[in-house]
C-alpha cells in the first residue's frame, strides 16, 4: 500500500483547484509565520471550495490552544499541526478542548531524538529537517536514521519531490508523504508538479 500524500501550503484558489483534481488525502494552510502563510479569511474561502473528502490540515507554530480552537471549531481546519515548542501537556489540553487530531513535528538532524523524548499524545508524529525556521527549508535529512523507528504513524517531510519519494517510500514505508516546495515553482504551487508528485506516490 502506497503512503497517503499531503501537499502544504496552499495559497490560492488555483491550488484547490489543483487538488480537487488529484485528490491527495491532506493539504495544509500554513498560519505560522512562513511565506506561504494565509490568514483565517483566505483559509476560509479556500476550505469552502475544498472537496469534502481532502482534509485540511493547520500548520502552527507556538499558537494559543484558544486560537487553534477557534478555527478548529469553525470548521476551517480538520487536523491539527504542531511545529512550534509545545509539549505533550499542550498537546493534552488542546485535544480535551477541541477534541481535534494533532500531528506534532519532530526536527531531525543527525539523528533520531530517543524514543522517550518523542511526543506521546499526538496522533501522528511529522519528521521534518532541524531548521531554524522550524521546516519548510525544502532538504532532505539522513533518511537512514529513520529505519529502525516502530513507533506511531508518521508524516515524512524536508525535500521531498517527484525526483526522490519513491526511493523514500522504499526505504521507510511512512504513512503520509508531506511535500510543499518540491511542487513549487518561483515560490508558487505548480498543478504539474503536483500532478506528477501525486502519480508517482501512487505508482502511476
Amino acid at each position: 500500500m502506497s503512503s497517503k500524500i499531503k501537499i502544504c501550503g496552499l495559497s490560492r484558489m488555483e491550488d484547490i483547484a489543483a487538488v480537487n483534481r488529484l485528490m491527495p488525502e491532506y493539504i495544509g494552510f500554513v498560519f505560522a509565520p512562513s511565506k506561504r502563510r494565509i490568514d483565517i479569511k483566505t483559509a476560509v474561502r479556500l476550505k469552502e471550495s475544498l472537496d469534502s473528502v481532502i482534509e485540511a490540515v493547520g500548520v502552527f507554530v507556538n499558537e494559543s490552544i484558544e486560537e487553534i480552537s477557534e478555527i478548529y471549531g469553525n470548521g476551517i481546519i480538520d487536523i491539527v499541526q504542531l511545529h512550534g515548542d509545545e509539549d505533550d501537556s499542550y498537546v493534552s489540553r488542546l485535544k480535551d478542548k477541541c477534541g481535534c487530531r494533532v500531528i506534532k513535528s519532530v526536527p531531525v538532524g543527525i539523528s533520531l531524538p530517543p524514543s522517550q523524548k518523542l511526543p506521546a499524545s499526538s496522533d501522528y508524529l511529522l519528521f521534518d529537517t532541524l531548521s531554524i525556521q522550524r521546516g519548510g527549508v525544502g532538504k532532505p535529512f539522513d533518511w537512514n536514521v529513520l529505519k529502525e523507528y516502530c513507533g506511531k504513524p508518521y508524516f515524512l517531510a524536508g525535500g521531498l519531490s517527484a525526483q526522490n519519494v519513491s526511493h523514500a517510500m522504499r526505504l521507510l514505508n511512512p504513512y503520509c508523504v508531506d511535500v510543499s516546495s518540491g511542487v513549487e515553482t518561483d515560490g508558487v504551487k505548480d498543478p504539474l508538479k503536483i500532478e506528477k508528485f501525486v502519480n508517482t506516490v501512487r505508482g502511476k
